[in-house]
């Protein structure tokens, strides 16, 4: 469960962005929960991530902008099965003029450990000639209030 935070956050708290469940539909033929739902949950998570950074919907359309990923890399670390419940929490890693780069952490809440992570590299757009346009000022400053390290322990 997620627990209240001040917005004074310490380098080692990430910020609570999703929580949810595994339904059985879900699951593919191994009977865990599938890929692609790993990606969507994240997603979830990045939408609420972005909103903390002022990054919102209606930013976007009065702004003529968006956000585009060109870069998602995802370690799957601990099945999840149906009936499990899942928080994920984020952090920024770099903030760029034009992009931010990004992270979630998954974990079951049932045992505490982490199912998931997923780093990702977002690109600022104008929605309108489709190119990388600079974040304004105050989203990039917001962003930077959430930057935490993070290490993902590369099993590569």
């Amino acid at each position: 469960m997620f627990q209240v935070r001040s917005e004074r956050m310490t380098g080692s708290e990430l910020v609570p962005t999703y929580q949810g469940a595994v339904y059985p539909w879900h699951c593919d033929q191994m009977g865990h929960m599938n890929v692609m739902w790993y990606v969507g949950k994240f997603d979830e998570a990045t939408w609420n991530l972005f909103a903390r950074m002022g990054f919102t919907t209606a930013y976007m359309k009065a702004s003529g902008s968006g956000m585009a990923a060109v870069d998602q890399r995802i370690q799957y670390r601990r099945e999840l099965m149906p009936g499990d419940t899942i928080s994920i929490a984020s952090g920024v890693l770099e903030v760029r003029e034009k992009a931010v780069l990004f992270f979630h952490e998954m974990r079951n809440n049932q045992t505490g450990e982490i199912s998931a992570t997923c780093r990702l590299l977002g690109v600022h757009m104008d929605a309108v000639a489709r190119r990388a346009r600079p974040f304004p000022p105050d989203v990039a400053d917001r962003a930077r209030t959430l930057l935490r390290s993070y290490d993902f322990g590369d099993r590569t």
